[in-house]
């Protein structure tokens, strides 16, 4: 048996193609999702990944469906907090209820996904944990403070939680993606598209694969020197 991975919003999206990733290396993965039944389980069916539902921003949901996955699968070993949402607006225009709706899933969804499973990760002496934050929480966007908002603070946890697990064989990094070719992405309309496109310097979106690629290395024994630190995968559109 590998290492367990839990990866939230893992069903659909980059969340997908990591989860992928992750069982071809090996590892027991669990994947999170909010609500599409039917995408799940087509997801299991096409993949052998077995899938959980539950809300990122309920803590008491997060611990019992961890709970259910150890059960499962085994102790979690690498939590990989992917799950997330927009609301986007102008400042201006933006409501309470949308701030609230994106701190809830994108910056709270992380502390209920990483607190349940870090005492373990403590006792055991080893742990990963891997934050899908944003190019937009390093740069900020246009109408999407509350989005830029959670991204930038997934930074400051993941910096805070690799001076904490560290002594403990616990690393904590985050991977920041540009933009890249998912649903979303792929349904805007092509002027908006070729647009984004314009300002990036690789001339294309990035592929789902090659996030997955970064988390692979990030989960691996190989990245154990490697903590508190973002790898900005975005074709050379935004330099930290």
């Amino acid at each position: 048996m590998g290492r367990v991975a839990l990866v939230t919003g893992g069903s659909r999206g980059i969340g997908a193609a990591i989860s992928k990733r992750l069982k071809q290396d090996g590892y027991e993965v669990a994947a999170t999702y909010a609500g599409n039944d039917e995408a799940a389980a087509k997801f299991t069916e096409e993949t052998g990944i077995k899938t959980y539902k539950w809300n990122v921003a309920d803590y008491d949901e997060s611990k019992a469906g961890i709970e259910k996955v150890e059960a499962d699968l085994g102790p979690v070993e690498v939590v990989v907090a992917n799950a997330g949402v927009t609301k986007d607006a102008p400042f201006h225009k933006m409501t309470p209820e949308q701030w609230s709706q994106v701190i809830d899933t994108n910056l709270t969804g992380v502390f209920n996904t990483v607190h349940p499973v870090w005492p373990g990760m403590r006792e055991r002496g080893f742990g990963r944990v891997i934050v899908i934050s944003s190019i937009n929480g390093q740069k900020g966007q246009f109408a999407q403070v509350n989005y830029a908002a959670t991204k930038a603070g997934d930074l400051g946890i993941i910096k805070s939680l690799a001076q904490e697990g560290a002594a403990k064989g616990i690393t904590a990094n985050a991977v920041c993606p540009g933009y890249i070719a998912t649903e979303m992405v792929m349904a805007v309309p092509d002027k908006v598209r070729e647009a984004i496109i314009s300002q990036i310097p690789a001339g294309r979106l990035g592929e789902p694969e090659e996030i997955a690629r970064c988390v692979a290395f990030l989960a691996s024994d190989e990245s154990s020197f490697v903590n508190g630190s973002t790898i900005s995968a975005n074709g050379g559109q935004f330099f930290v």
